[in-house]
């Protein structure tokens, strides 16, 4: 068996099911990537992916940097087949240009707003499909809920991610300004006693600071998710530039989003008409402009081969910036080695 033959086996086994068994496309548990890459100065990229014009750019700057890759897609309950369109996208583009580095598909976050049985049946319901769909981590967003709550939320809708051994990612849970450590202490303490374990403890980067990083609350976190067999995963990053990124994987930090270059690359790329259009329908949800693309982008008319070509190209260069601010650079083959001799013959 050749490198890329014995990290095939380490794929989970919903994503063998979702991708066929033809597939050497190697979408992996993050899980192993951080065992792959433990002790180097690096975090995990994950990228949103708001139009499919993207995903070509995005895969072509991992392979430039040689690097892991994570792709996020940011509403996957958006309708019944958001999730499946979305992996079968990742699948088509990557296998069509022979991507053959570690690749690990996000689904969310799915935001959690009551702990209500009837809300979450619904959702429960919907990570099924996640899970069937071929993503190898699911991310819960239970920012409105209160810590006992979330803890509940969490315990309900865990059930198929830790059934398939998948990686979970679970937010800070709700609370007062100042009281973020003491929420993920008890969120992690709860869901402890509830005999689960996630992956990555979800921290906005707007609770860091806009200017300044807050690092020693950074630190902190880092610190006491650790206590407690997790990583901490950085989302929202990135909205003024890459240039802070660095400071997140000095403090430790595992897996880092960042979205907001990339909704303003696919915002830009859509005619004035239609970025105002857009825009006025985000204020009235109460989204920003490029999350809402996320949502609709399928939606609208498909862009000019000129346009989509440049996107790509834009796209390339934005993802290449952010994967070497990460650290993420020349982690694929390293860690596809690794994970080829851990597995053996």
């Amino acid at each position: 068996m050749n490198v890329l033959d014995k990290v095939l086996t380490l794929r989970p086994t919903s994503v063998v099911a979702r991708l066929g068994t033809a597939s050497r496309l190697p979408v992996l548990n993050p899980r192993e990537l951080l065992a792959a890459l433990e002790g180097l100065p690096s975090a995990l990229p994950c990228l949103p992916v708001p139009v499919r014009p993207m995903l070509p750019g995005m895969l072509a700057a991992a392979r430039g940097e040689d690097a892991v890759l994570g792709l996020m897609c940011p509403h996957p309950l958006a309708d019944r087949g958001a999730a499946e369109r979305f992996v079968a996208a990742v699948q088509e583009v990557a296998e069509a240009d022979g991507h053959a580095r570690p690749v690990f598909l996000q689904a969310g976050p799915v935001r959690v707003p009551k702990a209500e049985p009837e809300t979450l049946g619904q959702l429960q319901e919907g990570i099924f499909r996640l899970v069937d769909a071929g993503f190898s981590l699911v991310s819960l967003d239970v920012t409105r809920l209160e810590p006992d709550a979330a803890v509940e939320a969490v315990r309900r809708l865990s059930g198929a991610v830790v059934e398939r051994e998948l990686a979970l990612e679970v937010s800070l849970p709700a609370g007062a300004e100042g009281d973020e450590l003491e929420g993920a202490r008890a969120l992690l303490e709860g869901l402890r006693r509830q005999g689960l374990a996630m992956r990555f403890l979800r921290v906005s980067a707007t609770i860091l600071g806009e200017e300044e990083q807050d690092v020693q609350f950074l630190q902190s976190l880092v610190e006491l998710a650790g206590q407690h067999g997790a990583g901490v995963a950085v989302g929202e990053a990135g909205r003024r530039s890459a240039r802070g990124l660095p400071t997140y994987v000095a403090a430790g930090v595992k897996k880092v989003e960042c979205a907001a270059p990339f909704e303003r690359l696919a915002l830009s790329s859509y005619p004035e008409t239609v970025r105002a259009g857009l825009e006025q329908k985000a204020e009235k949800a109460g989204l920003g402009a490029g999350e809402l693309l996320g949502l609709v982008g399928a939606q609208l008319a498909a862009l000019e081969a000129q346009d989509a070509s440049r996107l790509e190209a834009l796209t390339f260069a934005e993802a290449s910036e952010v994967l070497a601010a990460l650290g993420a650079s020349r982690t694929g083959w390293k860690s596809m080695l690794f994970l080829a001799e851990k597995r053996g013959d």
